[in-house]
């Protein structure tokens, strides 16, 4: 294996598949990212029985071949390279890589030991880079970290027509959001329970690339329970959680007796203050009056109650029924 290619589509292509590589892997080969070269071009792999992540980048091939190096290491080296042409190459038990005057020598790892990458599941529809990153990053943030709880850890997909909603939570809040998507099967009827990190690590990868990403769904046979994701050139696979998610929806109220609106930097910044004389994960109440009156935020004491020690900010909204 040798090749030429730029610095900046490798060290981006090697950064965005070492960044899913478990950090204490149950064998040494699944740190490792696969360099694969065919017909001028690379393909950067990684998998671990759980993600897989796959690349493709063009390049100027001088020999076909496949190395297994260490994806956190390249991927430390490819980020410090000069922006100069960089050379590949694998020599007996190890792969050289050339930048400008930089020159670093790495140990391969046996490839035939490596897993074969799962094939990626049936396409069930594309929707739009851009707004699928969005909406995964507001509904990402709800979901639960906590190991013990996994059905909690995940986004659940759902697809209803030509409706993609994506739910999560923690058990303390709830995030829902809706979007138009362009399924493969207009009556289409799915859903999925995705892993948080994979799928707000995978939309922020794809969105800036544009275009549509195409979600891809295993439903009965071979793949079952896995969830796939493609845009450009980039695309990844996940298994999915077991468990049954909780039924949120009937959380949400259908009507409200009042509704207050507030420009988000307020908000933002009104909490971040109020924040510096509360304890950590200490409740914040908002108190409302009447329309010609301002909020009341402050730090909620142990009884739910305005601690009469702490200081207390005001800002403007409107309220209406």
């Amino acid at each position: 294996m040798k090749f030429r290619v730029e610095r900046d589509a490798l060290a981006d292509a090697v950064a965005w598949t070492a960044k899913s590589l478990p950090s204490r892997p149950s064998v040494p080969v699944l740190a490792g990212v696969m360099l694969r070269v065919a017909d001028n071009r690379l393909q950067v792999s990684g998998f671990d029985y759980e993600v897989s992540s796959q690349v493709t980048v063009d390049v100027h091939a001088d020999a076909d071949g496949a190395a297994l190096v260490s994806g956190r290491l390249l991927a430390e080296i490819t980020k410090a390279l000069p922006g100069k042409p960089v050379d590949v190459a694998a020599v007996g038990s190890h792969v050289e890589i050339t930048c400008g005057s930089a020159r670093f020598t790495l140990p391969t790892m046996p490839v035939e030991d490596y897993p074969s990458l799962p094939a990626m599941p049936e396409s069930a529809g594309t929707v739009d880079a851009a707004a699928f990153a969005a909406a995964v990053q507001q509904v990402a943030v709800a979901a639960g970290r906590d190991d013990t709880l996994p059905v909690l850890t995940g986004v659940r997909v759902e697809m209803e027509g030509n409706t993609l909603a994506l739910l999560a939570t923690d058990r303390y809040r709830l995030a829902v959001r809706e979007l138009e998507w362009r399924p493969d099967a207009p009556d289409i009827s799915a859903a999925a329970l995705v892993p948080a990190r994979t799928i707000a690590d995978t939309a922020k990868a794809l969105g800036p690339l544009g275009g549509e990403v195409t979600i891809a769904l295993a439903r009965g046979g071979t793949g079952e329970g896995m969830i796939g994701f493609s845009g450009g050139t980039r695309k990844t696979t996940s298994r999915l959680l077991d468990g049954e998610f909780p039924k949120v929806r009937s959380l949400r109220p259908d009507t409200h007796n009042a509704q207050a609106k507030v420009t988000v930097a307020a908000l933002t910044e009104v909490v971040r203050r109020v924040a510096l004389v509360a304890e950590r994960a200490t409740p914040v109440r908002l108190s409302f009056t009447d329309a010609k009156k301002p909020a009341i935020v402050a730090p909620a004491g142990e009884d739910g109650q305005v601690s009469s020690g702490y200081w207390y900010l005001i800002m403007p909204v409107r309220i209406g029924g």
